[in-house]
């Protein structure tokens, strides 16, 4: 079980803060390619809306009900998902999974402020929450024939 010590370390000022101000949380009207995403283990659930252009993400938007961490990936992925293809988000998605399951690098620009997410790799029942914008994202880039 976790100490007080390890919340306070993976609950971040920089994590609640990016967690308290998560961009795109309109839904689209018409969007390209819609998808949702539920984390089993805490509920967090996430939809995703996207519109595309030649393959290009051009507009984005979300209904987040997540966990902070959650919230603090969606705002990171929100900020920068504009102008985004397919195999940007997908290596975006690996990265993070593999930055916070094999204790790998974080993602690249434009997805490097993940990298705040890095004490979140020792807390596995919240790693389905974090990845779970990314993985909404593929599947809406999926729904949109990306």
């Amino acid at each position: 079980m976790s100490n007080d010590a390890d919340l306070m370390k993976l609950y971040s000022a920089r994590i609640l803060a990016l967690a308290a101000d998560v961009p795109r949380l309109e839904r689209l009207q018409s969007p390209s390619g819609t998808a949702h995403r539920r984390a089993p283990l805490c509920g967090s659930n996430l939809t995703v809306d996207v519109t595309l252009e030649n393959g290009v993400i051009t507009d984005f938007g979300q209904d987040v009900k997540a966990c902070a961490l959650g919230q603090a990936a969606a705002s990171v992925v929100a900020s920068n998902i504009i102008g985004c293809t397919r195999a940007d988000v997908q290596a975006a998605r690996d990265a993070l999974a593999a930055m916070l399951e094999a204790n790998g690098p974080a993602p690249q620009a434009p997805f490097d402020a993940l990298k705040v997410l890095l004490p979140a790799r020792e807390f596995k029942n919240r790693h389905a929450s974090i990845l779970l914008c990314l993985n909404a994202t593929l599947d809406a880039l999926d729904a949109a024939g990306a």
